[in-house]
């Protein structure tokens, strides 16, 4: 399986991602520090104008990071997969001694870790220099981010795994349709649905909904394999 998803990282040339994903974490900082520190969140009075329960600064880092990276990762999985249905260069790789489901899983989990990783690393590099940030400068933002904490970084894992996880929705969504582009609508779609505010109901304070979530995506990603060997290249 490890030589695999090393073989569908080299096919698809996974250095181009890394820039891009490097490129976002950069943008992504910048701009979150300066919505803290620059006073970019703040009304005309210079009060912090920001829907309830956004007034912490976790909430735009979790909002902002998370609409970036299930976008990029349903983007990727179009592009390892769903391309690959539609340029029929999956005959190829079903042509290989390796079962079909074999072979999507493994181009999942290419996917899935490396922005797993990459999620993980841009929510730490961003809490990290707001928190630096916070030492120097006033936050329009409370500042409840503590990379001191064990519970810090275990909700920074379980968090990062959610919203990868969600782009399995996404990339069902994609093969159903067949298009690539149906694949990232649904991805802006589950954005809405899970960090959208309804005056002050959200689901992004519901501690079952990230379970429930995952569970979910777990089953579309099963369901997007388990008939590949039956299954007619479109």
């Amino acid at each position: 399986m490890l030589k695999l998803i090393r073989l569908e990282w080299k096919k698809n040339n996974i250095g181009k991602y890394i820039r891009g994903a490097v490129i976002m974490a950069v943008l992504l900082g910048l701009f979150i520090f300066a919505l803290a520190f620059f006073g970019i969140a703040d009304d005309p009075d210079g009060m912090l104008d920001a829907a309830p329960g956004m007034e912490v600064i976790s909430a735009p880092i979790e909002l902002f990071t998370s609409m970036a990276f299930l976008v990029y990762t349903s983007v990727m999985l179009s592009s390892f997969i769903v391309n690959a249905y539609q340029n029929r260069t999956m005959n190829l790789m079903f042509s290989y001694p390796i079962r079909r489901q074999k072979i999507l899983a493994s181009q999942m989990i290419a996917v899935w870790s490396f922005n797993f990783a990459a999620l993980v690393f841009t929510k730490l590099l961003i809490c990290l220099c707001v928190f630096m940030g916070a030492k120097v400068m006033p936050s329009s933002f409370i500042i409840d981010v503590h990379p001191g904490s064990v519970s810090f970084y275990v909700q920074l894992i379980l968090t990062s795994a959610v919203i990868v996880s969600m782009s399995f929705i996404a990339l069902f969504a994609g093969l159903v349709m067949k298009s690539s582009k149906a694949a990232v609508v649904t991805s802006f779609l589950l954005i809405f649905l899970t960090q959208a505010n309804v005056g002050d109901f959200t689901l992004r304070e519901n501690v079952v909904f990230p379970a429930v979530l995952t569970a979910v995506s777990l089953a579309f990603a099963a369901l997007s394999i388990c008939g590949a060997e039956k299954k007619d290249l479109v």
